[in-house]
């Protein structure tokens, strides 16, 4: 990697962090640097896992979510391996995803069937059965060197930060439903009425402020009303 240029491109990162309104915008912000600013990276994102459960609190290329899901469906896989070991290593790379996995076998058959040829991957937290990664995926073999998963590591100094600053994994999992609501409520309205994205989100706003009740009640009205026969 090209240290200086990259060192440069992460001042202003941490910049344009400072400038986000919420732990979502400053997760997604750091997902979508990964995938631009380190080399061979064709996807990111960053997973927790809460009372067994996986939950993708941030993802910038179509394999991730899915490989969130895998790994919380088996129960297995190089985040819940680095997150069991007891020798404190906060980090992992595959190099070849193509060879035997012998820690995870059922997630690599099912990573090689969603195209994923490497990944690394830092530990953010663990708190007894919970934790949080970073994760970062290539399409290639042979993708994430010792200097890249080292860029790993700053971009996961960023996401540590953001998530400490967050109460509870629960409150990340909220607010992310509830974005995902009111932007199905604007589809819903722009489809029907043929409405730009401002205006649908104009009316959503509108009809909480008018009624006393919160954007996210009114979009679930919505989508409930749209989804009856």
């Amino acid at each position: 990697m090209q240290w200086q240029r990259f060192a440069e491109q992460m001042a202003v990162l941490a910049r344009d962090l400072l400038e986000k309104k919420s732990v979502q915008e400053t997760l997604d912000a750091i997902s979508v640097a990964a995938v631009d600013l380190v080399e061979g990276c064709d996807a990111a994102g960053i997973l927790a896992v809460r009372k067994g459960r996986a939950i993708t609190l941030s993802s910038c290329g179509e394999m991730v979510e899915a490989s969130d899901r895998i790994q919380g469906e088996l129960g297995e896989g190089p985040c819940y391996d680095l997150a069991r070991r007891e020798s404190g290593e906060r980090t992992y790379r595959i190099t070849d995803m193509t060879q035997p996995q012998p820690g995870c076998p059922a997630y690599a058959d099912a990573a090689r069937e969603l195209g994923i040829g490497s990944m690394t991957g830092i530990l953010l937290y663990t708190d007894k059965e919970d934790f949080g990664a970073l994760n970062l995926y290539a399409r290639r073999p042979g993708t994430f060197t010792q200097d890249i998963e080292t860029a790993g590591w700053m971009l996961a100094s960023h996401a540590a930060v953001a998530l400490a600053s967050a109460r509870t994994i629960d409150q990340l999992e909220h607010a992310m439903e509830t974005r995902h609501a009111i932007g199905e409520a604007m589809g819903i309205l722009m489809e029907r009425h043929r409405m730009s994205e401002d205006d649908a989100f104009s009316v959503l706003r509108r009809v909480s402020q008018h009624h006393n009740i919160k954007l996210r009640e009114v979009a679930h009205k919505l989508r409930s009303e749209h989804d009856r026969p």
